[in-house]
């Protein structure tokens, strides 16, 4: 069909994509919603403002995105694929086990501190109930993918015998947990209001990444 039509001088139908398969429509209502997100907060916010500042339909919208909740939760894991590229490489780019680990602890706390994560952990955990595949597909993107990254890591320093570890899954999650241990939970309740300094950061960072190889270090 193509062929006639380029004999007659006519430009081919250029394929349509599927519904809500458009990767640059959707990240125009993305961009929408974190505009909305941002300045209206999540309660406040509704699906004909997020389209509105999206400058799609309503009808577009609900083509891509079913509710709000799900809305926010792909802005989440937009945002934290975004910020969490250099996080992992820090464990590559120093040979150096301590600064390693280090490194990596203090990159991850400084994201799971931060406004918009914070913001996004409490509403996934306020929505979780009465949806739980919503919750689950927030944890397996974001806490359970990193813990399997981290425990690939330390398999291969287990390998290269600078660590002993029988269950590197459950170290990983070890480490990030100490690493955000005083500054992570006052914040996500909003005891706390100011976000920790770099300092109080590094202190506790170091902390744990002393508690973690006293714990597997290579004796």
């Amino acid at each position: 069909m193509d062929e006639v039509v380029k004999i007659a001088g006519v430009p081919p139908r250029r394929k349509r994509r599927a519904a809500g398969a458009d990767p640059d429509k959707r990240r125009q209502i993305l961009d929408g919603a974190h505009e909305v997100f941002l300045t209206r907060g999540f309660d406040n916010a509704s699906m004909s403002d997020i389209a509105a500042a999206a400058n799609v339909s309503k009808g577009t919208l609900y083509v891509y995105f079913e509710d709000k909740e799900h809305l926010f939760v792909a802005l989440i894991e937009r945002e934290r694929e975004e910020q969490k590229r250099g996080i992992f490489e820090a464990l590559d780019d120093d040979p150096d086990l301590g600064h390693a680990l280090t490194h990596f602890g203090e990159r991850i706390v400084q994201l799971l501190v931060c406004d918009f994560a914070l913001s996004a952990q409490r509403i996934v955990v306020g929505v979780a109930e009465r949806m739980p595949d919503l919750g689950r597909e927030f944890y397996e993107n974001g806490p359970l993918q990193g813990a399997r990254r981290i425990a690939g890591y330390l398999d291969r320093k287990v390998a290269e015998g600078q660590l002993e570890i029988d269950d590197t899954a459950l170290a990983a999650v070890q480490f990030v947990d100490l690493c955000q241990s005083t500054v992570l939970r006052p914040r996500l309740f909003n005891a706390v209001r100011e976000r920790p300094s770099e300092a109080e950061i590094s202190r506790v960072v170091a902390s744990a990444v002393a508690m973690f190889l006293a714990r597997y270090g290579k004796r």
